[in-house]
């Protein structure tokens, strides 16, 4: 019997067969790593089965701050988390880092019943749909079993099982308070639209479109809490690396791009604390207009300024993900690590250059480019008042890095322009520095317009 059979109290039965978590020996896994990861994990283990679930997760932070692209790694947490009754902490640790083609089923099958366990229909489906894809035959029956699981719980229509918050703490966030901003223009060109033409690209017709959505932000416990406060770094970047990967495809002859961030209706930035589910997915493929046919989602994890990310690129006609990508960096390493995301993604999707309007220039520090995005779209939804006031704030860090980059290209320097006539508009320009400009054309049009 496996962990999700005694957790929800059923007993397997013909129609539906629970398979039991995928464990690995720790002698095994201990040889064939060499020793030193798992026996930190066989400690966390010991933590477990003596009911200290913190001093566990301390533990396997650390393990997967340093090993956590290892598949023997997270089949072991996810098992030993499994076996002790802790699935939701599965679906926090492991969920953002499980790549099927690197990791292989074990931690599939094992995420797959936590995810039973919690009743998330969707998300075991969409766990389900990419370990099918792996066309595994010795795995078919028990696949199927978790089919007819999955399609039971669909059935019952019986909602998911959410974390009872601590006393005292926020209150748990609304999807259904969210309202999803689509934009389908660079950030920093709303305020230059009197030079369009020189800007943007002929777009053609026959058009690829691609949504970047904001970044679930995992691994937080007081997200409602955060929503009330000026946005962290990891909260600004969970939205500017969606803007950034739209604005590179929006100057490809081959796309249509937009980004697409959460806002609540109460007028506050919505941190999200879950991945897209395909329902997600579907629902955005269906109100954007013109469709969709690819989208790419996602998860960051931040801890003591390392950062953890995974990126999913989704083919909206069979929605199903095409392709996973894994990063990990801090801030000596973001510069390096963040420009070979960049070129992944460009290569995977085939992208190329407009040869019409301004020619696009990859940044040469995506982070403080990201910073920049991030700001930019702070100072747009303040102007549209979909952010109160204490909200739209400007970080000296951020200004000052953008400030320095602003001379590096034509679009740099349109950038550092749109994000200071918007600080005026707001009345918050009095500490901005004057960078040097580039000298262009297109550039000394854009210093003309009124701000």
């Amino acid at each position: 019997m496996g962990f999700f059979d005694r957790l929800s109290g059923r007993k397997p039965n013909g129609s539906a067969p629970m398979p039991t978590p995928v464990q690995v020996s720790t002698e095994t896994t201990a040889t064939a790593s060499g020793g030193g990861v798992m026996p930190q994990l066989v400690t966390a283990r010991e933590r477990l089965e003596a009911k200290d679930l913190p001093g566990a997760m301390e533990i396997y932070e650390q393990v997967l701050a340093t090993a956590g692209d290892r598949a023997d790694v997270l089949v072991t947490i996810s098992a030993d988390l499994g076996m002790n009754g802790h699935v939701r902490e599965i679906v926090d640790l492991v969920a953002p880092r499980y790549d099927a083609d690197r990791h292989g089923p074990a931690t599939g099958l094992n995420l797959l019943q936590a995810y039973l366990a919690l009743r998330h229909a969707e998300a075991a489906q969409h766990v389900l749909d990419i370990l099918f894809a792996l066309q595994r035959p010795e795995l078919e029956d028990r696949l199927h079993g978790f089919s007819n699981a999955i399609a039971e719980l669909i059935q019952k229509d019986v909602a998911p099982i959410e974390p009872t918050p601590p006393e005292g703490s926020a209150p748990v966030l609304d999807a259904a308070k969210i309202n999803f901003v689509s934009l389908s223009k660079p950030i920093w060109f709303y305020g230059l639209e009197p030079l369009a033409a020189e800007i943007l690209p002929a777009k053609g017709e026959r058009l690829r479109r691609v949504a970047f959505t904001q970044l679930a932000l995992v691994g937080v416990s007081d997200l409602a809490e955060l929503t009330q406060k000026p946005e962290t770094e990891a909260g600004r970047l969970t939205r500017a690396l969606p803007l950034w990967l739209a604005e590179t495809f929006y100057f490809s002859p081959h796309y249509s791009s937009i980004a697409v961030v959460g806002v609540f209706r109460q007028h506050y930035y919505a941190l999200l604390g879950a991945e897209w589910t395909t329902a997600n997915l579907r629902q955005l493929a269906d109100t954007t207009e013109g469709g969709l046919d690819y989208i790419f989602t996602g998860a960051l994890r931040s801890a003591d300024a390392d950062y953890e990310m995974v990126l999913r690129v989704w083919d909206v006609k069979k929605l199903r993900e095409r392709k996973t990508i894994n990063l990990r960096w801090n801030a000596a390493t973001a510069d390096a690590e963040l420009t070979k995301l960049h070129e992944q993604v460009r290569m995977f999707m085939e992208w190329t250059p407009e040869k019409t309007g301004l020619p696009y220039a990859a940044p040469a520090r995506p982070g403080d480019w990201l910073g920049l995005l991030g700001t930019s779209l702070t100072l747009f939804l303040g102007e549209k008042e979909l952010l109160p006031k204490p909200q739209v704030v400007l970080s000296p860090e951020v200004i000052s890095a953008a400030a320095a980059q602003a001379a590096a290209s034509d679009g740099a320097s349109l950038a550092w322009i749109s994000l200071a006539n918007a600080a005026r508009r707001l009345g918050l320009a009095d500490t901005l520095p004057s960078p040097g400009l580039r000298p262009s054309p297109i550039v000394q049009q854009a210093q003309a317009l009124p701000g």
